[in-house]
């Protein structure tokens, strides 16, 4: 179907276009009456002003943009971006938003898309994922005339913009402390891609966990793919000493680990406990189910949006705890045996 233009309006309500431009865009020039014939007839024949115009024009672009400067491979077999992207997508409905989402290699070129939709006016805001530390998107999305951005993210990784996080670090100790309690005294981290500053939170909680405890915890890293995890469980599982216990970063890693020790003749939980992460409905469709460190990944993907629409309507600053993961034992974790 074409695209309907102000010429079809004009024509249907018998007035000029000009008439309709005004009338459209609450512009002096016509009267109320013939305004609201115009708008009844706009919105009869379903007419919705186009983003170009809107971004001449200077109004809102009622598109919000979110880049993902990874792999497409890794985003593939991680349920936890199409759950995040569900959250942000139920706040934007209601406000006929629209999700522009780009995948893009590097953190360059992440960069020059803000710089693109920026000089274009393409959208109203960003939502930054995957902060590091000392990351360059920080200081360009902080300047004054930057697009509003909300970081998903701790505070320590934020800078100045407002950003909701999750307290990790707090998950990981009490994952460690749980496994302590059933007996396990090696328990190892199978964790992601180190550049990532929620990665490097993590990784600090647990040695410092089992420093604290005076256990060993052997660490393992790994690109979040069922491939990385697959490798470095059986890395942990051949060792000379290996855990008994082993926590890992995504749910997918965690299912292939338990492909691997059952190849080695490990059993789980009776050998081997294993902990997931984000509890998606894999953890649960699995047999035994997957014991794991749990939160609302959609309801998080809702805040995140409505810190952005603030920042938009030119809130500035804050940081917002959005949930800290809990632990859910299920079939995958238990007591070490004598």
């Amino acid at each position: 179907m074409r695209r309907i233009t102000i010429a079809d309006i004009a024509r249907e309500a018998g007035v000029s276009t000009g008439a309709v431009s005004y009338a459209l865009n609450g512009r002096p020039g016509v009267s109320e009456e013939t305004r609201a014939r115009v708008v009844a007839v706009a919105n009869q024949l379903g007419w919705e002003p186009s983003s170009a115009a809107r971004s001449l024009s200077g109004a809102p672009t009622q598109t919000v943009g979110l880049v993902l400067a990874r792999h497409p491979s890794t985003l593939g077999v991680e349920s936890f971006y199409m759950q995040f992207i569900a959250g942000i997508e139920s706040e934007f409905a209601p406000r006929s938003y629209a999700l522009l989402l780009q995948v893009v290699p590097d953190l360059d070129a992440e960069l020059e898309t803000y710089r693109r939709w920026r000089a274009a006016r393409r959208v109203d805001g960003v939502v930054l994922v995957d902060p590091r530390q000392d990351d360059p998107r920080i200081e360009v999305l902080s300047r004054p005339d930057a697009l509003p951005a909300v970081v998903v993210g701790d505070s320590s990784l934020a800078g100045d913009l407002p950003n909701v996080w999750t307290d990790d670090a707090a998950a990981v100790r009490e994952s460690v402390r749980y496994l302590y309690a059933a007996g396990h005294r090696r328990i190892a981290r199978v964790g992601g891609l180190q550049e990532l500053g929620h990665t490097h939170i993590r990784d600090v909680a647990f040695r410092e966990e089992v420093e604290s405890l005076g256990i060993e915890g052997p660490l393992e890293r790994t690109d979040y793919t069922t491939g990385s995890g697959a490798d470095a469980t059986r890395r942990l599982l051949t060792s000379v000493d290996r855990p008994t216990a082993v926590v890992y970063d995504n749910d997918v890693m965690a299912l292939a680990a338990m492909g691997v020790a059952a190849e080695l003749g490990v059993r789980v939980p009776e050998d081997l406990s294993i902990i997931a992460w984000d509890d998606s409905p894999l953890c649960q469709a699995t047999y035994p189910p997957l014991s794991a460190l749990s939160h609302d990944v959609t309801s998080f993907g809702a805040h995140v949006a409505r810190r952005l629409f603030d920042r938009i309507d030119g809130v500035r600053g804050g940081s917002f705890l959005d949930s800290t993961p809990t632990l859910r034992p299920r079939g995958t974790t238990s007591p070490v045996r004598a």
